[in-house]
């Protein structure tokens, strides 16, 4: 029987310089050496940190637009960030030298897209119309989500070399409502977190669909830690929203995260009203686990619910969980 972990929020973690802010951390990613690489938005930049919480150094400044959107870290310790205000993926050294672009920065495929609405994309397009997450396959290959403007992921060799597309708008298997996060499995699935179906899409490596799980809200990213467990992060639906699938949102669903073993069934799921308390959630993001089980859960908070007024301005944008 699989063991259920226990996480416990560490308050005061994040040793972050003066000066530096972050209304939104929309990605996080460990390295070997357990370093946490923060991807923030307002100000837009790469922070990273010891484990321990102090502060290593920053870069991006001045190269990415307020879109940033994901981060990953290679087993190389490469850096690959996406950025969806400007249509890329880039490859970086840890300390922030770029090595590869893929895209055209400005330059967005045509899907139909009008730059407001899901509903406006027509058809799935090549690279890129506001991609959202990058994952590695344990061969090298890269896969990018290519979701905000798009419906598609796109496969790519570890050189940046175009392999393959796959996905159309739709809620049928295979087709995609914002593929937004997206990992690789140790046996070399590939798991698509399709937002606004409010489902995770398994494939093949090739792109076949294999399965799905319909157990979930508004995923956004997922994870996969030492013991082989999912970790998902999902979004808040509020109240007279439209799901793709459910339809009108009728009672108040707050932001979560869930973790699951690999056949889907639920071991842990946490969630709160009280949004804004320590060790609770308001918009996850983006999540990921260190070489020693513990969580970090970046948020996208002021996008989300700040601007809205919907929670108070010093709400939390970046947890760490320890695992008990």
């Amino acid at each position: 029987m699989t063991a259920v972990p226990r996480y416990k929020v560490l308050e005061g973690w994040e040793k972050r310089p003066p000066g530096y802010v972050h209304r939104d951390v929309d990605g996080v990613a460990v390295d070997s050496q357990d370093r946490v690489y923060l991807m923030t938005r307002g100000d837009a930049r790469v922070i990273v940190y010891e484990r321990d919480g102090s502060f290593v150094a920053s870069w991006g400044e001045g190269i990415f637009t307020p879109r940033t959107h994901g981060i990953t870290v290679g087993p190389d310790d490469l850096v690959y960030t996406v950025d969806d205000g400007d249509h890329t993926v880039r490859k970086f050294t840890p300390e922030g030298k770029q090595l590869m672009m893929i895209g055209i920065p400005g330059v967005a495929s045509d899907t139909g897209y009008d730059g407001k609405s899901l509903q406006s994309i027509t058809r799935g397009g090549p690279p890129f119309n506001r991609p959202t997450n990058v994952a590695i396959a344990p061969g090298g290959d890269l896969y990018v989500a290519d979701g905000y403007g798009n419906a598609r992921v796109h496969r790519f060799t570890a050189e940046g070399k175009w392999i393959q597309s796959w996905g159309e708008p739709g809620t049928g298997p295979g087709q995609f409502n914002l593929p937004h996060g997206i990992r690789v499995a140790p046996d070399g699935r590939v798991l698509v977190a399709d937002r606004e179906n409010d489902r995770i899409q398994f494939f093949s490596p090739d792109g076949r669909y294999l399965d799905q799980w319909t157990h979930v809200q508004r995923p956004t990213d997922i994870s996969i830690d030492r013991d082989g467990l999912g970790h998902v992060a999902e979004l808040w639906w509020r109240v007279g929203q439209m799901a793709f699938v459910h339809g009108p949102i009728k009672h108040d669903l707050p932001g979560r995260i869930s973790v699951l073993d690999l056949r889907g069934n639920v071991l842990l799921r946490w969630t709160s009203a009280d949004r804004s308390a320590p060790g609770n959630f308001v918009a996850p993001h983006a999540l990921c686990t260190d070489s020693r089980g513990d969580l970090y859960v970046g948020e996208v908070t002021y996008t989300f619910a700040v601007q809205h007024g919907l929670v108070p301005p010093d709400a939390h944008t970046f947890q760490k969980f320890v695992r008990r």
